[in-house]
């Protein structure tokens, strides 16, 4: 979520909403939908009725958390009522769902400044790269050290990555048995005061965590989208060859 809201109030009627576990299944899957998800959808989701499911989606809009509207499923008119249809509302709350990593960032950055230099001609810039690239690194070999892992197919590699990001807010989602999209930037609002910086941080981030994780089959590339995180993982050239 990113807090755009002006309602003071917002941030702890949302947090209260969530607290129920119907209510916070039911909100990620329809962020992860990244379209109109309809009331069936949303309560086969979580395994509910749809009656009860109607109840905690006017929940969530009534927090703020959803919007909701009438509208054909895919666009195609069908005999009967128009369902009403739910997307995430474009706020955001202190208590982030997924958890930002400000302090992840900060970490990077004060490190970069106690280093800068250790390389002939490093600037500022290029240290906090170095140091996010060996902070990924460290995550991606203590990831392979735990899993005891051997050589990682694309699958693997991506399976691996999905469950340590997950963890640091990345929100992944595997579009494709060869590609995950980073649906979240844990470093949001951040990144978009200085996007090239933060995104730069990201992918050598991503970048040294993949090389932690001896996942050369994979590879993290800049793919912007609106909403979503600028780094993409996927198969890497070399190895569709």
């Amino acid at each position: 979520m990113n807090t755009r809201g002006e309602n003071p109030g917002l941030p702890i009627a949302a947090v209260a909403v969530l607290d129920d576990e119907l209510r916070r299944g039911m909100y990620e899957f329809i962020r992860h939908a990244r379209r109109p998800v309809t009331r069936d959808e949303a309560a086969a989701a979580v395994g509910i009725s749809r009656k009860l499911a109607a109840f905690h989606l006017d929940k969530l809009v009534d927090a703020e958390l959803l919007t909701a509207r009438f509208e054909p499923v895919g666009g195609i008119r069908k005999v009967g009522r128009t369902p009403k249809v739910y997307v995430p509302a474009d706020v955001d709350i202190r208590v982030s769902i997924p958890p930002r990593q400000h302090d992840l960032l900060a970490d990077i950055l004060l490190q970069a400044v106690l280093t800068e230099g250790e390389g002939k001609g490093e600037t500022a810039r290029h240290a906090a790269l170095r140091t996010a690239r060996e902070r990924g690194h460290q995550l991606g070999a203590a990831e392979r050290a735990r899993s005891r892992l051997g050589k990682l197919s694309v699958e693997r590699a991506l399976t691996h990555a999905e469950t340590v990001l997950a963890q640091y807010g990345f929100e992944p989602s595997r579009r494709s048995p060869g590609c995950v999209r980073l649906l979240n930037c844990p470093f949001h609002p951040l990144a978009a005061q200085s996007p090239d910086l933060v995104c730069g941080i990201n992918h050598a981030f991503l970048d040294g965590f993949l090389a932690g994780l001896r996942a050369p089959a994979v590879e993290a590339t800049l793919a912007p989208r609106t909403g979503e995180c600028c780094v993409q993982l996927h198969q890497a050239a070399k190895a569709s060859n």
